[in-house]
């Protein structure tokens, strides 16, 4: 069993504000990738039970939006965003991804060897105003530069 009461009943909760059970789909990959920070075939099968859906349909979901990571690849404990859109390609978020990665040694999309830091790019992070911005888990950084971008890795790393 992959989801624990707990996580069922948080699911469960959800059933009452939405129109059908189906569309509870999205809300509850989120609760088991913020816990288990990826979602496993066998979650994937206890969300479609739970939902009376077939596994492919809650499958569809999750690959569609490639925001969950499966259970080959968990997420670290810290997801670190870094903006590509224009306006921080612009001011330099290209290349505050690749001295992210070049000092995390890995590529966008990985996860540092001691699985604490997982790196990823976002087409756009909705804070062209402050750009180049990266976001720490659900947290906006504005005007990132290499030694603000250091200064937070090193923190995130104790």
């Amino acid at each position: 069993m992959s989801l624990n009461d707990d996580l069922r009943k948080r699911i469960e909760s959800y059933l009452p504000r939405y129109p059908s059970k189906q569309a509870v789909t999205l809300p509850a990959l989120h609760l088991v990738h913020d816990e288990q920070r990826c979602v496993s075939r066998e979650a994937v099968k206890e969300i479609a039970d739970l939902l009376d859906l077939a596994t492919a349909e809650v499958y569809d979901s999750m690959s569609f939006y490639e925001f969950f990571r499966e259970e080959d690849a968990p997420l670290g404990k810290v997801r670190l965003w870094v903006c590509r859109s224009l306006a921080c390609s612009l001011r330099g978020g290209e290349e505050l991804l690749r001295h992210l990665c070049q000092k995390l040694a890995v590529k966008p999309g990985g996860t540092t060897a001691d699985g604490k830091i997982s790196v990823e790019f976002a087409e756009c992070l909705g804070a062209c105003e402050g750009a180049p911005a990266v976001m720490v888990d659900d947290e906006h950084k504005h005007n990132m530069n290499t030694e603000k971008l250091d200064e937070m890795v090193n923190e995130l790393k104790k």
